[in-house]
């Protein structure tokens, strides 16, 4: 426990200089893997050691996670790459009492999951989300300029809640942003003028463009805004769409992510080439600016199913889905 807790309040922030998100994420790992040596073993969380995180142990969490918690092979896979982390960690610091916890996760593959479609928004579907809010009210006019800097930008959610005035640089033709994105790299883009102009208005209605150190948008109740502060905005705008446009937005779900995937995926299908599009999102592979390319193709076999179907159906007419007391330690909540 003492090598866990030095893991998370010296190594990752400070060493390895990691995001809180990604450190978040981790923590909850470990605290899903106390919960269950808790629940199912026995084991208090003062007592677990290296020895008790054997392969059978290791191998039960994970099994855990997928049939008593309905996680999905994505998200068991993610929890198997956190504890990877810490034992290459733990092996550093001490090999000889972390030897049992290395090889028992070492022996643990990750299991191959089936890449599901990226889902994105029509040019169309775009238009109409971003008339939704009501520019006669306060909310209203922060969420219409957060959607419209999204899909302009192709930001990641926490990158627009970390966005600072001092961020936004405002030139006779040009708009620069600087966002922070994962493992707190910069990078600098320049988003379109319909938009930009959009963003200055509000800054001014606002009365704060020359507070530099002010965040662009706030919540109701905090100056920072919260990564489900901005989940709630889109679950807001994606429900009213549905119930507006019952023949559009068809999609199951539909996150914040969607309108990075959307502009990437429109960007593609504008003609801008994939090393630009890498840079502009920050992306640290072009393998995974690559992804949008096989998501454009889709998009444009689509287009050709729906032009065969409309041209040739007269032709071919027959061929026509816990416990009450928090027994967590402290350096994990």
């Amino acid at each position: 426990m003492s090598l866990l807790e030095s893991y998370f309040t010296e190594y990752m922030p400070y060493a390895a200089g990691l995001s809180e998100n990604t450190i978040l994420s981790y923590k909850y790992t470990f605290r899903l893997l106390l919960n269950y040596l808790i629940q199912e073993k026995g084991i208090r969380a003062e007592k677990v050691s290296f020895q008790c995180l054997d392969y059978d142990a290791i191998a039960g969490f994970l099994d855990w996670l997928e049939n008593d918690r309905g996680c999905t092979v994505s998200t068991r896979n993610q929890r198997l790459a956190a504890l990877s982390a810490f034992a290459v960690y733990a092996g550093n610091r001490n090999m000889d009492a972390a030897s049992v916890f290395m090889t028992s996760v070492k022996r643990i593959p990750a299991k191959r999951t089936m890449e599901k479609p990226r889902t994105v928004f029509t040019i169309e579907e775009v238009a109409l989300l971003l008339r939704l809010p009501d520019m006669k009210t306060t909310i209203g006019k922060r969420d219409h300029a957060i959607l419209n800097l999204m899909y302009a930008s192709g930001a990641r959610s926490q990158e627009i809640c970390d966005l600072r005035v001092r961020d936004v640089i405002f030139q006779k033709e040009t708009t620069r942003l600087i966002l922070t994105g994962k493992g707190n790299k910069a990078r600098r883009i320049i988003i379109a003028k319909p938009c930009a102009d959009i963003l200055k208005r509000y800054l001014e209605w606002r009365n704060i463009s020359r507070e530099l150190d002010h965040y662009v948008f706030s919540s109701q109740t905090h100056e920072h805004m919260t990564l489900s502060c901005v989940e709630e905005i889109y679950k807001k705008y994606i429900r009213r769409a549905k119930e507006l446009y019952p023949d559009k937005f068809r999609e199951p779900r539909y996150t914040p992510h969607t309108m990075r995937h959307t502009c990437a995926t429109h960007m593609l299908e504008a003609g801008v080439p994939i090393m630009a599009i890498k840079n502009f999102l920050g992306h640290s592979s072009v393998m995974t600016t690559e992804r949008y390319a096989a998501l454009s193709q889709a998009t444009v076999n689509s287009h050709i199913r729906e032009w065969n179907n409309k041209w040739f159906h007269d032709a071919h007419p027959a061929n026509a889905s816990a416990t009450a007391k928090d027994p967590m330690p402290d350096f994990l909540r």
